[in-house]
């Protein structure tokens, strides 16, 4: 079994800022894979599927960002997983819109979601990681995280979660190169 999380913000005056592509990623992923219904669980929304022979559980805390670790760990306890189980859908500054890459464990770039897992249960989980770009200079990253999608980039960001939503099945399978690869090529189209 494994454990996806998707972060964000609770909430509907959040719901289409950057922060929260984490979130949009699990409801993505649970919506082209016919995961079951909301159950409120572990402080979040968890949803219970599979894809390929793996069972997944997706969860999105609802803690807010800087409590997510709080919400990850009770699930991770009540399950009995190690770290190996856990993926992390998230933003990230330092990658090119519309970028997705994975990784294993690193620090956590100032990404308090991030943060608060790494606190609960420590790093080395795997990140994948959903790039919103960097607005320039760092007085500004606040507002760019915190800001909505533009209009012009709702295409992109469709493309995006839909070609990490149909290509999950490599990395419930582990395979995170096969995953980037075929996101890659789903966005160049």
């Amino acid at each position: 079994m494994q454990l996806w999380v998707g972060l964000g913000n609770p909430g509907q005056e959040y719901a289409l800022h950057r922060h929260n592509v984490g979130f949009m990623a699990a409801d993505a992923i649970a919506g082209v894979h016919g995961f079951g219904p909301v159950q409120k669980k572990f402080s979040g929304w968890l949803r219970e599927g599979r894809i390929g022979g793996e069972k997944l559980l997706l969860l999105k805390p609802a803690t807010f960002m800087n409590e997510s670790g709080r919400s990850v760990a009770e699930a991770m306890r009540f399950y009995k997983l190690g770290l190996d189980a856990l993926t992390v859908f998230h933003d990230e500054l330092d990658l090119a819109p519309f970028k997705v890459k994975v990784k294993r464990g690193g620090g956590t770039a100032g990404h308090n979601g991030l943060r608060s897992i790494d606190r609960h249960l420590g790093a080395e989980f795997r990140r994948v990681r959903l790039g919103i770009g960097h607005p320039g200079h760092k007085d500004r990253v606040t507002g760019h995280v915190l800001g909505n999608f533009a209009k012009s980039e709702q295409d992109a960001l469709a493309d995006m979660l839909g070609a990490v939503a149909a290509e999950a099945g490599w990395l419930a399978a582990g395979d995170d190169v096969r995953f980037m690869n075929d996101v890659a090529l789903r966005l160049q189209d």
